[in-house]
């Protein structure tokens, strides 16, 4: 007859702990602190999307009244039409702006040149929330003595708009 031996229980298992616990805790450290970075990483783009989406809204407001002003001009108040432009314009593109106008003044008034411009159309070709990227559709109503009645000019410019001091300026014009 055998006699039945009874093992010892040992302190972890009498005390209803596994042994796997303490590798839990650094597992469960190492999955938390996944977590708060995936988290960090997801508050951040949600952020910066916003920031974008703000930027476009603002370049979209500003484009019209500013293409309408920078591609318009009267021989009659060729000074006030420039510096009504002058207003939305901002570094390099703002001096080769006044240097533009400044040789243009000479033969809008022979011709007596009025030009209208209207904005059609707008879209977004890229933005950033520091720089917003714009495709305007423009419609240039021109009228001057070589011309009989008023002439239409449809253009397609890409206008490069970035934020100075609370507005959105234009930095960069292209026509395409």
């Amino acid at each position: 007859m055998r006699v039945p031996t009874f093992r010892r229980r040992t302190r972890a298992a009498r005390s209803g702990r596994s042994r796997w616990r303490v590798p839990l805790l650094p597992a469960l450290t190492v999955v938390t602190a996944l977590a708060a970075v995936v988290a960090a990483v997801g508050w951040y783009g949600d952020h910066a999307a916003g920031r974008r989406d703000a930027a476009v809204r603002q370049a979209l407001a500003t484009a019209p009244a500013a293409a309408k002003a920078i591609f318009s001009y009267d021989y009659r108040t060729f000074d006030d039409s420039v510096a009504n432009g002058r207003t939305f314009a901002t570094g390099a593109f703002a001096d080769e702006y006044a240097k533009t106008t400044a040789t243009l003044k000479e033969t809008a008034a022979k011709q007596q040149a009025v030009v209208l411009a209207e904005v059609s159309a707008t879209g977004v070709v890229s933005a950033e929330a520091d720089r917003v990227e714009l495709l305007v559709y423009l419609n240039q109503y021109r009228r001057n003595v070589s011309t009989a009645g008023e002439k239409v000019d449809q253009n397609r410019v890409v206008l490069t708009l970035v934020p100075v001091d609370g507005e959105w300026k234009v930095s960069q014009a292209t026509a395409i």
